[in-house]
């Protein structure tokens, strides 16, 4: 019996995790709104900024954004459309392989993501604090 109640201990963890998760998505995606992003178009930004560990600069193959930002490399090619047609990156080749493309921060991306970074934050402290 044991087995069993650790069992549905666990689903039930898993299915809290994924509630947390769905809470907080709609929660930024809600809050993120005003500064005309989604959570996911934040979360490129926002890597974006932090800047690529291996060139110090803030552009990042696709293939680095799509296992970072946990999206297909399909969905992310139309996310960065968009953030590309709005201005707030840029799409170019990559020097070391020309097949690759790269994604870097403009600099209206760059204030988008300052204005709305204490956004999210605020929604994450707020909905991850949660006791």
């Amino acid at each position: 019996m044991t087995g069993v109640k650790s069992e549905h201990a666990l689903v039930e963890q898993w299915r809290e995790v994924l509630a947390l998760h769905a809470r907080t998505a709609c929660e930024l995606d809600r809050e993120l709104h005003q500064h005309g992003l989604g959570a996911s178009d934040f979360e490129v930004l926002d890597i974006l900024a932090d800047g690529s560990p291996d060139d110090g600069g803030c552009n990042f193959r696709v293939q680095e954004l799509a296992d970072r930002v946990h999206l297909s490399q399909s969905a992310l090619s139309r996310l960065v459309g968009r953030l590309e047609k709005e201005g707030l990156v840029s799409r170019g080749i990559c020097a070391e392989d020309r097949r690759g493309v790269r994604v870097a921060l403009t600099d209206a991306g760059r204030e988008r993501h300052a204005q709305a970074k204490p956004v999210q934050r605020a929604v994450l402290e707020r909905m991850l604090s949660r006791g």
